[in-house]
């Protein structure tokens, strides 16, 4: 299993040369095609030059990289196509998000047919969708069923990066939570008020929704493996 020139020239596109040090939108110093510190040497620090033949000799260091440690945790073999597409994948979102995604969970069961919609689940960060990291997934899908990508397209921009979110954090567990803190004020000026019971009773299915909420996210989140 290779990285190829295709793989490489999807990640140049979505990356794209940045001469000068400059801070990703998740907020990570980075330089040149993508480089941060999390790739190892070098450093990426503020005023921090580099020429593009430079960038481009460091572009494929960084991606050998991480093409070792994608290798190391598949337990299946696959064409060059699709381990480019999981290295592009990984070098985006970086590796310890790659360890525990959905996307190698459904390589290493077998279920090809799953990686592009699991691939597309990343497609967030600080929150929001990017319409940047919605291309790159799609590039990303598109190589790895069909070993093809349009990667000679420009893409403007600095490059979007995954952040990350933990479950706790979505606004969905947020909403639930607030909403169960609203439940027992409810019941508690409901008793009160004199309503007694019948305020215990909605404070109790309030509760129980909230925590049904929060339940079935968290769950959605362990199987998304975002």
């Amino acid at each position: 299993m290779q990285m190829t020139e295709d793989g490489l020239a999807l990640i140049r596109r979505f990356e794209g040369f940045r001469g000068s040090a400059y801070r990703c939108p998740a907020g990570t110093w980075t330089i040149g095609y993508g480089h941060t510190a999390g790739a190892g040497e070098p450093d990426v620090t503020p005023g921090m030059q580099m020429s593009e033949a430079a960038a481009n000799v460091l572009l494929r260091a960084d991606v050998d990289k991480f093409a070792r440690e994608v290798r190391a945790v598949l337990k299946r073999d696959l064409n060059d196509a699709q381990f480019s597409a999981l290295v592009s994948f990984a070098y985006n979102v970086g590796l310890g998000a790659f360890r525990s995604s959905s996307v190698l969970k459904a390589i290493n069961r077998g279920d090809d047919d799953a990686v592009p919609r699991r691939l597309l689940l990343w497609v967030k960060a600080g929150g929001r969708v990017l319409p940047g990291l919605v291309r790159r997934r799609a590039a990303e899908a598109e190589l790895f069923v069909g070993g093809g990508t349009d990667a000679g397209r420009a893409e403007t921009g600095p490059p979007e990066r995954i952040d990350g979110k933990p479950a706790i954090r979505s606004s969905t567990v947020i909403s639930a939570i607030l909403a169960a803190l609203a439940s027992v004020m409810s019941g508690a000026a409901g008793g009160r008020s004199g309503l007694g019971g019948f305020g215990v009773v909605l404070t109790a299915v309030g509760l129980l929704a909230a925590l049904w909420i929060i339940r079935e996210r968290l769950l959605k989140a362990k199987e998304e493996g975002i």
